[in-house]
């Protein structure tokens, strides 16, 4: 069975987790972590300094050794705040290619909050019911309210640790002037984050950073509170009151003083303290009642979503593919698209996707893409008709879709693109979004969308019933309408029969049966 890994370069430092697949589940092999501080010069200059760049590439030089001690099939490195933020993260990428071999993908905030949930409600006792989750990194934290296993709100806020620390606390200890000011922003940010999440209400927080693991450990040894501990493992949990004080009594320390209090350390006494405000004024503004840790991060969501591409039988496979239709439904929602008038569309592409298998020779993710952009074909009308499927592409390229990753969305806007007058070119802005290697594939899907289309031309009677028969040279087509007759979909077929040839260099012969 696959072996994947996953290395999440964040802020204030790089995660890196090997997992193989045993019966359907991920079994984790290594484990690895790194304390970099890559945010720490971006949030004060913009960029990333260059010795934040060696650090995390030493980092991950050692990282690629484990990789390939352990021969992993398939390795996933995502980047998020400090590198979403840092005007030079295209030179960062480029030297993790060098000496890595690997892509860097810089994920939004949305993405990273999603993956993230992805992970928890995947392998967290109790996270599938009403919860909220709470991920406060070193650049940004998400805050997610979940229900049975799905996302109902999400937003992302520049509210990270080391953000924080760089733009508000300049003294040791911090300033009452300081604070003040942090408090401040604290109370704007998350008054901004309400307003997405609504007035919620849920029986269980969890909190999923180290900022967490260290505000709870701290508070379970100063206030005499234990930890509580089960057959399996310890819980650590920490109540609203007694993160207030914690973060009231470290923002009095020197960190020197944070140095020693139980739970914090040397690597993580220098941001603490704003990260305690947040949790303190999150939890006091939203009126819960405190958290429960859980180890589990955006490392384990990227492993899940590995899995869930990649074995079909797995679990989560249905919780990725329910995440993805949710957001492409979302998506036609906002742009005034009634996804029930595409669904033919859909199914007739699902259907010669899998008839003409042996002609078009596509990978199976190819059958999602193919769906998802005749669902979301439309959403350029929002902005003009005329020209729409260029509206379309752009905004299916630019927006975010939960499920899809920026290199899946840009294949899905490119198959939507070419479904008018043009064809697509290599050259094109649209195409050169889209890996070289995935060039023909993308042109062979445009082409299945195309006769898809071209089947749902009378949208005043039922859809037509479609058979496919192929033969070495030739593709047949058969058409049968519930009621009336097939012309206007036989004489759009016709058209499109010269494309097809061009692309699959076979004749496609159109019946009426």
């Amino acid at each position: 069975m696959p072996t994947f890994a996953a290395i999440d370069i964040g802020s204030n430092s790089c995660r890196l987790k090997i997992a193989a697949v045993q019966m359907h589940k991920l079994k984790t092999l290594y484990e690895d972590r790194e304390v970099t501080r890559l945010g720490e010069s971006v949030f004060e200059t913009g960029v990333i300094s260059p010795e934040a760049m060696a650090t995390t590439i030493r980092a991950l030089k050692r990282f690629h050794k484990a990789v390939q001690a352990h021969v992993v099939d398939k390795v996933r490195v995502v980047a998020t705040s400090a590198t979403r933020d840092a005007r030079n993260a295209d030179a960062f990428a480029a030297w993790v290619k060098s000496a890595t071999g690997w892509t860097l993908e810089v994920i939004s905030g949305l993405e990273e909050g999603r993956l993230i949930h992805l992970g928890v409600v995947t392998l967290e006792p109790g996270a599938r019911g009403r919860c909220m989750m709470i991920d406060l990194g070193g650049g940004s934290c998400e805050i997610t309210h979940s229900e049975n296993g799905r996302i109902k709100a999400m937003v992302s806020t520049p509210l990270g640790a080391v953000r924080l620390q760089q733009e508000f606390l300049h003294s040791d200890p911090a300033s009452k002037e300081d604070l003040a000011q942090l408090d401040r922003f604290i109370h704007r940010e998350l008054q901004r984050a309400e307003k997405k999440l609504g007035h919620v209400r849920v029986p269980l927080v969890i909190a999923t950073s180290g900022t967490a693991a260290a505000l709870a450990e701290a508070a379970a040894v100063l206030f005499k509170k234990a930890a509580q501990r089960t057959k399996k493992k310890t819980t650590l949990e920490a109540d609203t009151a007694s993160i207030r004080k914690v973060a009231g009594m470290l923002a009095k320390m020197t960190n020197a003083e944070r140095v020693q209090v139980p739970g914090i350390g040397p690597k993580r006494s220098e941001i603490i303290v704003g990260g305690a405000f947040v949790y303190a004024s999150l939890l006091e503004r939203m009126e819960l009642k405190g958290f429960r840790y859980s180890p589990l991060g955006l490392r384990d969501g990227v492993l899940a979503q590995m899995l869930a591409e990649t074995d079909i039988r797995a679990g989560v496979h249905q919780q990725v593919e329910d995440e993805r239709w949710n957001g492409i439904r979302e998506l036609c929602r906002r742009y005034g698209v009634d996804p029930r008038k595409n669904e033919p569309i859909r199914a007739h592409v699902a259907q010669l996707f899998d008839g003409l298998q042996a002609v078009h020779e596509l990978s199976p993710e190819y059958r999602l893409w193919l769906e998802a952009a005749a669902m979301m074909q439309d959403v350029g009308k929002y902005m003009n008709h005329q020209g729409h499927h260029r509206h379309t592409q752009y905004i299916l390229a630019n927006s975010e879709i939960y499920g899809f990753s920026p290199e899946q969305r840009a294949t899905v806007s490119a198959i939507a693109r070419y479904l008018g007058k043009s064809r697509p070119d290599a050259m094109d802005r649209v195409m050169r979004a889209v890996p070289v290697e995935e060039h023909t594939s993308v042109t062979r899907a445009i082409c299945l969308l195309r006769l898809a289309v071209a089947l749902n031309q009378d949208r005043a009677t039922a859809a037509v019933k479609l058979h496919t028969k192929v033969y070495p040279k030739r593709v047949l087509l058969d058409l049968a309408a519930a009621r009336g007759g097939a012309e206007l979909e036989m004489w759009a077929l016709r058209k499109e029969s010269v494309y097809f040839r061009e692309i699959f260099r076979r004749e496609l012969v159109v019946e009426a049966v």
